[in-house]
């Protein structure tokens, strides 16, 4: 089977908790703007932070990518129409309202065209590895996160980190379930290492049918784990886990601005 080249970023979301100030990050007017309209993936950072997204999936062979936006975010359009990418094929998906994850992937179900597609988050810097080894797999799949490494060389504060989803994985190497907002009793009944779900996902055209089964949760929304959890339990789908001990940069809110961008310094992206 060839490999999947087709990835889809969602970026839909409020930004809520990039919106509220935070007197203790120093931002410049572009940088403040940005933050202000909630617009995670425009954060400029020498060039927008999508710009570096773009190109690390084209770094790990991907070559079509759908940006998933809210009917308000026009200014993604005009940046990528007059700066469009050299390497990936752009195109937009259009969630009307933030229903949650789960519908954001419904909004790219024309673009993927009953392909396997990659789905990933807009406000996560991924190692290319991760990316590249998504795209490898023959099965639908999930890339975990070894938490004590997320903590120790990533930019993400470890009281964050704590609260990520987390996986239990087969002998065989297979997602067995998701816990959104783990327990202490659940850390431990998972034993060490402990890993960490980051949303970067394989999936192929049963997840369509799963978005459309799952009821919103307890916060409003339509989870996309949940999805995942009803397509393993109703639909019979297996997700194969990469797991790696890779950093993953994070952008939610003002404070991480200034962390990522002296990460990312010397990075010149080519989208």
């Amino acid at each position: 089977m060839n490999r999947a080249d087709k990835a889809v970023v969602m970026a839909r979301g409020l930004g809520t908790r990039m919106r509220k100030a935070d007197d203790s990050a120093a931002l410049d007017r572009n940088q403040t703007e940005a933050a202000n309209a909630g617009i995670k993936a425009m954060i400029p950072i020498g060039r927008p932070f999508m710009d570096f997204i773009l190109s690390g999936l084209a770094d790990a062979g991907y070559t079509e990518v759908c940006l998933v936006i809210g009917p308000e975010h026009q200014i993604v359009r005009d940046y990528y129409r007059d700066n469009p990418p050299n390497r990936v094929r752009l195109g937009f998906a259009v969630q009307e309202k933030p229903l949650g994850t789960a519908d954001a992937v419904l909004a790219a179900k024309n673009f993927t065209r009953d392909e396997r597609f990659v789905v990933l988050n807009s406000d996560n810097y991924y190692p290319v590895e991760a990316l590249r080894g998504m795209g490898e797999l023959d099965q639908p799949g999930i890339a975990l996160f070894e938490r004590d490494r997320l903590i120790a060389e990533s930019n993400i504060p470890a009281e964050r980190v704590q609260k990520f989803a987390v996986a239990k994985v087969s002998a065989e190497g297979y997602l067995e379930h998701i816990y959104e907002k783990p327990s202490e009793e659940t850390i431990r009944d998972l034993g060490s290492p402990v890993y960490v779900s980051m949303n970067c996902w394989l999936f192929s055209p049963v997840i369509f049918r799963a978005c459309l089964s799952v009821t919103p949760s307890a916060r409003g929304e339509l989870e996309l784990t949940d999805a995942v959890q009803y397509s393993m339990d109703a639909l019979g789908e297996k997700y194969k886990v990469l797991a790696f001990r890779s950093p993953v940069l994070d952008l939610s809110s003002r404070s991480d601005i200034s962390a990522v961008a002296e990460r990312l310094q010397g990075v010149d992206p080519a989208p």
